[in-house]
C-alpha cells in the first residue's frame, strides 16, 4: 500500500536527516585531530570544525529565500551537492597535506547544513495540522541514526587509505550527501505557487513583534545554546579530569541519543499534553543537567548531566519549532524560518565558540553558572505565554 504523501515525505527527510548528521558526527569526531594534523600553528586546529558552523549559519538565509523561489526538493538536492562537494575538497585537503584546503572543504560543507536546518520545516509546512508536531519531531528522530553510526563510520573510514589518516572520512561525508541528494529526489513538495511568491505578506518586523514568535525563537536560541555550552566544553573538561577518549566517546553517543531518541514521541506529547508545557518540562531537564554537571566529576554526573541536557534540548527545540510554525501565512514562511534560523544558529555558533574558551579562561563551574540564568529567563517567558493564552480562551469563552 502506498505510503500517504505526509509520511513519504518524513520518511525521505528524516533518512537525509540522519545522513547529514552522521556526516556531521564524522566532522565532529575527526575534523579536529585532522586540524591538528595539518595546522603550522595548533592554536588554529579546531578552525576546520568551527568553519562549518560558520557556514550553516550564514547560509540559513540564502538557502529559505533559495527555496521560496525554486521549491524545497531542488533546493534541497542542490545542498546535498555542495555537501559532496565539501567533503572531496576536503579529501583532497588531507590528500596534498594542505591545512586551508581542509577549511575551504569543511567551509562547503558547512553551507549544506543551512539548507539541511530546514528539513523539519519542510515536513511541517504541508503537512496536515493534526501531523504538524509529529512531523517536526520524526525527522528529528533521524539523528537516533547518526548517534549509532557517525562514531563507527568515524573509525571504520579513518583508515580506509592508510597511511593517508583522515582521507577516507571526507569520502565517506561525500558519499553520505550524495546518497542524500539521491533520495531527496523522491520528496514530494509542491513549489510556491505565483501568489505566494508575489505577495510576501506582512512585514518581517510586524512578525517578529509576535508574542509567539518571540518565545519561538527564544526556545531556539537558549535551548540550543544551553546545550552546545554543555556539549563542547565536556570532552575538555573530562581529559582535564583524567578520562581517556573511549570515555569520552561513549558520553557523547549517550547524549547524542538523549538528544534525538526522545523524538519518536515529542510530537505526540505535544499533541496530548501541550507544546508550552512540553518546552517547559525541556528547560527544567536541562537546569537539572546543570546541577547534575556541577555536582561531581565522576563518569555517571557527567553522563546524567549529558542525557538530561539532549532530551531537555528535543523537548525545547521541537516546541519551539512547532511554535514558530503558528506565526507565519505560506507567503511568510521564507522569510520568517531565514530570520528565526539566523538567529538560532548564530547564537549556537556563538556558544560553541565561546564554551572552550570559558572553560580555559575560567572552570567549569563558570559554564554552567552562564547558562543557568538564560534557562531561568526562558522559562519565565514561556511561562508568561501560558498565561496570556489562558487569558485569550477564557476572554473567547465568555464573549
Amino acid at each position: 500500500m502506498a505510503l500517504h504523501r505526509d509520511n513519504r515525505n518524513v520518511l525521505v527527510l528524516a533518512t537525509s536527516q540522519a545522513l547529514f548528521m552522521t556526516g556531521m558526527s564524522i566532522n565532529a569526531i575527526l575534523t579536529g585531530l585532522a586540524g591538528l594534523m595539518l595546522a603550522t600553528d595548533k592554536v588554529l586546529a579546531t578552525l576546520p570544525f568551527t568553519a562549518v558552523i560558520i557556514a550553516m549559519m550564514f547560509t540559513t538565509v540564502p538557502a529559505s529565500l533559495l527555496m521560496n523561489r525554486i521549491g524545497r526538493r531542488p533546493g534541497f538536492i542542490l545542498g546535498a551537492l555542495i555537501g559532496v562537494l565539501g567533503g572531496l575538497i576536503s579529501a583532497y585537503g588531507i590528500y596534498v597535506q594542505e591545512f586551508w584546503f581542509l577549511v575551504a572543504g569543511t567551509f562547503v560543507f558547512g553551507m549544506f547544513g543551512g539548507f539541511a536546518q530546514y528539513f523539519r520545516f519542510a515536513a511541517a509546512d504541508i503537512a496536515r495540522p493534526e501531523f504538524k508536531s509529529k512531523a517536526i519531531s520524526l525527522v528529528l528522530a533521524g539523528g537516533v541514526i547518526a548517534a549509532i553510526a557517525g562514531p563507527e563510520l568515524a573509525k571504520w573510514a579513518n583508515g580506509l587509505f592508510e597511511p593517508i589518516l583522515f582521507l577516507g572520512a571526507y569520502v565517506v561525508i561525500s558519499t553520505l550527501a550524495l546518497i542524500s541528494a539521491l533520495l531527496l529526489c523522491w520528496l514530494d513538495i509542491p513549489k510556491p505557487t505565483a501568489e505566494e511568491n508575489k505577495s510576501s505578506g506582512r512585514p518581517l518586523l510586524e512578525i517578529m513583534q509576535q508574542p509567539t514568535f518571540i518565545v519561538a525563537v527564544l526556545c531556539g536560541m537558549i535551548g540550543y545554546s544551553t546545550m552546545a555550552l554543555v556539549m563542547t566544553a565536556t570532552p575538555l573538561f573530562m581529559q582535564f579530569c583524567g578520562f581517556g577518549i573511549s570515555d569520552t566517546a561513549f558520553i557523547i553517543q549517550w547524549h547524542s541519543l538523549g538528544m534525538f531518541a526522545p523524538a519518536f514521541v515529542t510530537g505526540h506529547l505535544i499533541q496530548r499534553y501541550g507544546v508550552l508545557n512540553i518546552i517547559l518540562i525541556g528547560i527544567a531537564l536541562q537546569a537539572s543537567a546543570l546541577i547534575l554537571a556541577v555536582s561531581g566529576i565522576g563518569i555517571h554526573n557527567f553522563w546524567f548531566a549529558l542525557v538530561a541536557v539532549g532530551i531537555g534540548w528535543n523537548f525545547v527545540f521541537v516546541g519551539g519549532t512547532t511554535l514558530l510554525t503558528e506565526c507565519y501565512s505560506p507567503a511568510e514562511r521564507a522569510k520568517t524560518q531565514a530570520a528565526n534560523d539566523l538567529m538560532v544558529f548564530g547564537s549556537v555558533a556563538m556558544a560553541s565558540l565561546l564554551s572552550g574558551a570559558i572553560l580555559h579562561l575560567f572552570n567549569w563551574n563558570t559554564v554552567m553558572a552562564i547558562a543557568a540564568p538564560a534557562s531561568l529567563i526562558l522559562g519565565v517567558v514561556v511561562i508568561w505565554l501560558r498565561i496570556q493564552r489562558r487569558k485569550e480562551a477564557l476572554a473567547a469563552e465568555f464573549s
